[in-house]
């Protein structure tokens, strides 16, 4: 039982950062815009927190250390995706390639930057992890539960639920989330009763900014001791997350927990006795999630429904 406990605890260090990147997409697609840069700006906002605890981590350590990284790793990944929502609404660009620029841009960035800082002139940014949550008082002596959610996880974890929530309210219960999905679906329609599909596109595309920032910091946090300026596609996994879940938040929740498992066999496969014993080169537990990922869009690509004027520059002129 020990072992099935840390695999699933493995699953929710990689299930969350593509449940909320996931998200984020979402927020940006329901609004009509294509958000291929979430890989850039994941690399931006885990840049951003992860420097911000290097500086501080000597004067300054655990939740209250980490809860300030999460707000600079949300800002950075929002001040970067206004490159994207001007590119995508004002200027009215080919979205792709303006996301694509985005990721290429974001980790030469970061890395020059991490040079130029640092005095060893090392791009790696280092941290201490003492973020780590033994045990959650009383609800860590729940049976099962307890051993999944709440002994040795972390802050973020529960962010990441939190915001799962928060954006199912938004989407389904508030009048912003009509408005946002309107857009996404009949931008000229929802012109012609006053909403303004600019600012709601925006809007859209600053969320995903803010929630893909954190998710570069949500990824780094548990598995690494330091930010190498990439995060090794998991942008670009989140975007598969956000397809197979339909752009509904409760169907990326569980499109993120397979995703999360794939990648927990790529990462551990040596712990579990099984798949060691089977002597598979190692390279074949390392493209798991990736050949998941193949097999999964090319069954439901064909039934998934995007919003109808995703990617779609919005014309004022035009109806």
């Amino acid at each position: 039982m020990e072992m099935l406990y840390l695999l699933l605890r493995q699953t929710m260090f990689f299930s969350i950062p593509l449940l909320i990147v996931a998200l984020g997409g979402m927020f940006s697609e329901r609004g009509g815009v294509t958000n291929i840069a979430l890989e850039g700006i994941m690399v931006m906002g885990g840049f951003a927190g992860i420097y911000f605890i290097n500086q501080l981590q000597t004067g300054m350590s655990g939740q209250l250390l980490l809860l300030l990284a999460i707000a600079v790793a949300i800002t950075g990944g929002l001040v970067f995706s206004l490159l994207h929502a001007y590119a995508s609404v004002n200027l009215k660009a080919d979205q792709v390639i303006s996301g694509t620029a985005l990721n290429m841009f974001a980790p030469a960035f970061v890395i020059y930057i991490a040079r130029m800082i640092q005095p060893s002139g090392i791009a790696n940014i280092s941290f201490k992890n003492t973020f780590l949550i033994s045990k959650v008082p009383v609800l860590g002596d729940i049976p099962v539960i307890g051993d999944i959610f709440f002994k040795n996880t972390y802050l973020t974890t529960f962010v990441g639920f939190f915001i799962l929530i928060i954006s199912a309210i938004v989407l389904y219960k508030t009048r912003f989330g009509m408005r946002l999905r309107a857009c996404g679906e009949h931008p000229q329609a929802a012109d012609s009763v006053g909403i303004n599909v600019y600012k709601m596109r925006y809007i859209g595309v600053m969320i995903s900014g803010a929630l893909a920032g954190l998710g570069g910091l949500v990824l780094t946090i548990p598995i690494s001791t330091e930010f190498k300026g990439a995060v090794n596609g998991y942008g670009f996994l989140a975007l598969a997350v956000l397809i197979f879940g339909q752009w509904k938040p409760m169907r990326i929740l569980w499109a993120s927990l397979f995703f999360g498992f794939m990648q927990t066999i790529s990462a551990a496969y040596s712990a579990i006795p099984f798949l060691l014993n089977l002597n598979i080169p190692s390279e074949f537990f390392k493209m798991t999630p990736y050949i998941a990922t193949l097999i999964v869009l090319a069954f439901s690509s064909k039934s998934s429904k995007a919003p109808k004027a995703v990617g779609q520059p919005y014309d004022q002129g035009a109806r």
